[in-house]
């Protein structure tokens, strides 16, 4: 269309204002990269580690000043830098940890971007002074404040690397005002040498503040030194409430320490987790976690953990984030599923695990309660149970032979003394003392006993006099039909209507009154994320535990011994039964040594 109006010709011609496309700065770009990496002293500290990591360092000693702002320096024992090489060292995109692109997608060092070194001296006065193995002496190059470099120049040092930062953010003072106070950055810094020190066992690490030092880990060869730096990092609670778990599958392991349920937290503060040493954060992971821990903890409490996950590094990509915090898994279903199962049978056979011959496992005292009955769960009475376990110790009826008897097959739980207040039993076996609580102890072998009910038998199923609709996005009626037979195999039938609309026709009977909608979209959110969910067993298992609560022996119920005895065997041969299904202990060890201490024998 031809253009007239003078005005509208006017309107074509660029405008004089508008900047042109150019190249950036080298100053700048390094500023900027500068503000992906670097936000703190603590950042800066990580990536300083990771390098003298990555040169095969077996000691690192660090010195702070002013919360990392002042100054921090970093020495290692590593391989080293060559002379040569020491500009190339503080040159954006230069490293010796990446030459080709195959290599990209099977790395193995913490560090490969070659961005760090030369981010850091843009926004601070770095000094760089390294001895490699065969120099007779070290090499020294300083960055100054317009972003050259100076020549190098012989210095005296040790073989390794020494990195000494100054002054951070002296030079863009806007991102100085976000700093915290001194405390807070050193809180920071606190938490990094932490964090790696849990992850490299084999390095030694000195930390020192304000030349106080304030962290001093030595080498941890062994087994045992390896446990007194998680107590020195993690704290003695954590190391004396948690067990160790090593498990292996697909390729993949996983090996460190779990947080028994009793020891929980009411913040995500103590969860560590590392992908080939590499410490990350991943929704999948998070997520795996999580639903293994969903039986056994107070609700709002989160579990603690250290855990390293060991995997093909072509298997992940850390080359996802700038800061390398974040990873992305190739199969993360499959490595979801190792994590879940793996974390959950741990879990499940708590401190006590007793494997029991075939056909030895004792039957339950679940009780008979009305709304179990209701969903087509059978079940005995405590009376019945016990009877049960009766017929197992041939009578003479004399009670001192069936207590003769209870000693002889006694397990790691011991045999029943007496009952305290109607609330504890007391029993002994071979360390010691043991305190149960009757009703935890209880309720958990019943919701047990509930579950292995529920997965034998088909799930009950409550059709529905009018079916819930839903509007939902056309991916997630999708998901939803993709996944049918997993809701159905809930007792869910759920159709598709349209682009966008499911219709629930049926429900399990256990949730016939629950919020089915609500359950429906969030199971869907679920898999849209994970590919996974667990709600549906979530929501189950919250009902399958109220039945368990109101039905388990409640406080001053007077117990024969052979129905202490028989709850005793029963936690013995029930996952989970350290801890009732909120969260709470059962049960508690009180060793010979401690009793001897509290009366003073031997002293």
């Amino acid at each position: 269309m031809a253009i007239t109006d003078a005005e509208d010709v006017q309107s074509t011609k660029p405008n004089p204002g508008t900047p042109r496309v150019q190249y950036l700065d080298a100053r700048l770009v390094d500023q900027i990269a500068a503000g992906e990496i670097i936000d703190r002293p603590a950042s800066l500290l990580k990536e300083l580690l990771e390098n003298s990591l990555d040169s095969g360092a077996d000691r690192i000693d660090i010195d702070a000043e002013g919360g990392g702002v002042k100054r921090i320096r970093v020495q290692d024992n590593g391989c080293g830098i060559e002379a040569d090489d020491l500009h190339l060292a503080l040159s954006r995109h230069a490293t010796s940890k990446l030459s080709e692109l195959d290599q990209l997608e099977r790395i193995s060092s913490l560090g490969f971007r070659g961005e760090a070194l030369p981010s850091i001296s843009s926004v601070s006065r770095l000094v760089l002074t390294s001895r490699s193995a065969d120099a007779g002496h070290g090499w020294q190059v300083r960055g100054a404040a317009d972003g050259s470099l100076s020549t190098p120049a012989p210095a005296a040092h040790a073989f390794g690397t020494t990195v000494e930062v100054t002054d951070l953010f002296y030079n863009t003072p806007a991102r100085r005002k976000f700093l915290r106070t001194e405390t807070t950055e050193l809180q920071h810094l606190d938490r990094v040498v932490r964090r790696l020190a849990l992850s490299h066992f084999e390095v030694a690490f000195r930390f020192a503040h304000n030349r106080k030092a304030t962290l001093e880990f030595a080498c941890a060869s062994d087994a045992a030194a390896r446990q007194r730096r998680l107590a020195a990092i993690c704290g003695d609670a954590f190391a004396g409430g948690s067990a160790a778990i090593d498990t292996a599958a697909s390729g993949m392991r996983l090996h460190g320490w779990l947080g028994l349920p009793t020891f929980s937290r009411s913040q995500r503060d103590m969860q560590y987790f590392f992908v080939n040493g590499r410490a990350v954060r991943d929704a999948s992971v998070a997520h795996a976690v999580r639903r293994a821990y969903d039986d056994v903890l107070y609700h709002g409490r989160h579990p603690a953990f250290v855990l390293f996950l060991e995997i093909d590094p072509r298997g992940v990509d850390v080359n996802v984030h700038p800061g390398k915090h974040e990873v992305r898994f190739r199969d993360a279903r499959s490595v979801h599923d190792f994590l879940f199962h793996g974390i959950q049978r741990q879990i499940a056979s708590g401190q006590n695990a007793v494997v029991a011959a075939p056909g030895a496992a004792l039957a339950g005292t679940t009780p008979t309660y009305p709304e179990a009955q209701q969903h087509g769960l059978r079940l005995g009475t405590v009376r019945e149970q016990v009877h049960a376990y009766r017929d197992l110790h041939p009578a003479d009826g004399a009670a001192t032979a069936v207590s003769d008897q209870a000693r002889t097959e006694a397990g790691p739980l011991g045999f029943a003394l007496a009952q305290l207040k109607g609330v504890y039993i007391l029993a002994e076996n071979s360390d010691g003392l043991i305190l149960v609580d009757i009703h935890a102890a209880h309720e958990r072998t019943t919701y047990e006993n509930l579950k292995q009910q529920l997965q034998g038998d088909a799930v009950a199923v409550q059709p529905l006099l009018v079916p819930v609709s839903l509007v939902v996005s056309e991916a997630e009626a999708e998901l939803a039909m993709r996944y049918a037979d997993e809701f159905k195999r809930f007792g869910f039938e759920i159709e598709r209507l349209g682009v966008a609309n499911l219709i629930v026709r049926s429900v399990p009977a256990l949730l016939a009154c629950s919020d089915v909608a609500t359950l429906i979209r969030d199971v869907l959110a679920d898999l849209n994320e994970h590919g996974q969910s667990g709600r549906m067993q979530h929501a189950i298992n919250e009902l399958l535990s109220s039945i368990a609560c109101h039905g388990s022996v409640r406080a001053n119920r007077h117990l024969t011994i052979p129905e202490m005895n028989a709850l005793l065997r029963e936690m013995e041969h029930t996952d989970r039964s350290d801890q009732c299904n909120h969260g709470r202990p059962t049960w508690r060890q009180i060793s010979m040594a401690e009793l001897d201490k509290w009366f003073m024998r031997g002293q």
